[in-house]
Order: structure tokens, then C-alpha cells, then sequence
């Protein structure tokens, strides 16, 4: 069984979002949509209150689970053995911070894997600040 994880911290949960986490379950047997926890920023909405958007977003996929997590993304990588992570584009500076993510990634776990799935045009200039 392939378990591809889609991570952020979704803040908030958006049509950009909503439509990553639909095309990612596409190519997997289940997709973990995790709203990770980072005490270093600061949230409009809580955790808690993340994943119940998420859930009620995505909640006619019936091979998406959302859960929360506050541990590093190669961790719960591992905890799931998962295939791979899903991560959407919207741009060129996108794509420059993401290989920098799945480069230090693939140092502390060499079996991490990173699928980019560029964003829909209409979608492309919605961003968590824009909202």
C-alpha cells in the first residue's frame, strides 16, 4: 500500500490546498494530509480547529486521513513508511525552498521521497497572507 503524506501547517486550509490533497489521493492507495505544528509561528486558527477545516474539506476522498503532528516530517515519514511526500508549486521561489527542503530531508533519511504537483493557474497567486 502506497501512503503519500501532504504536510503544512494550513493557515488556513484552502481551495489551493483542497485541490493538491485531491490530486495527490489520485496517485496513492492513502494520502495523511498532516497539519504540522510549529510553535514558532503564529496561527490565525489553531490546530485543532485546522483539521476540522481540512476534514470537512476533504471529507467525500475516502483514502484521506488528516491528523496533527508536532514532531519533523522525516519522522512522521518514517513512522507511516511512507512512499513519498506530496508538496503543491505555485512558483519558481516555491520550487527553490521545496528542493532545499527534500535535500536536507534525504540527508537525515535517504529513502525520502517529494512528488511536486504545480498548481492550477487560477489557483497560483492564493497564498495563506493573501487570505
Amino acid at each position: 500500500m502506497k501512503t503519500f503524506i501532504f504536510p503544512g501547517s494550513f493557515d488556513p486550509f484552502s481551495l489551493g490546498h483542497m485541490d493538491i490533497a485531491r490530486r495527490g489521493a489520485q496517485l496513492c492507495d492513502k494520502l495523511v494530509v498532516a497539519i504540522m505544528e510549529n510553535r514558532a509561528k503564529t496561527s490565525l486558527f489553531t490546530v485543532k480547529e485546522r483539521v476540522q477545516m481540512a476534514r470537512m474539506c476533504l471529507k467525500d476522498v475516502p483514502n484521506i486521513e488528516v491528523i496533527s503532528r508536532e514532531s519533523l516530517l522525516v519522522d512522521l515519514y518514517r513512522e507511516l513508511e511512507a512512499s513519498a511526500v506530496v508538496r503543491g508549486l505555485r512558483s519558481e521561489s516555491d520550487f527553490r525552498y521545496e528542493a532545499e527542503m527534500n535535500a536536507a530531508n534525504t540527508l537525515m533519511y535517504p529513502n525520502y521521497q517529494v512528488i511536486f504537483l504545480p498548481c492550477r493557474a487560477e489557483l497560483a497567486f492564493t497564498s495563506s497572507s493573501i487570505i
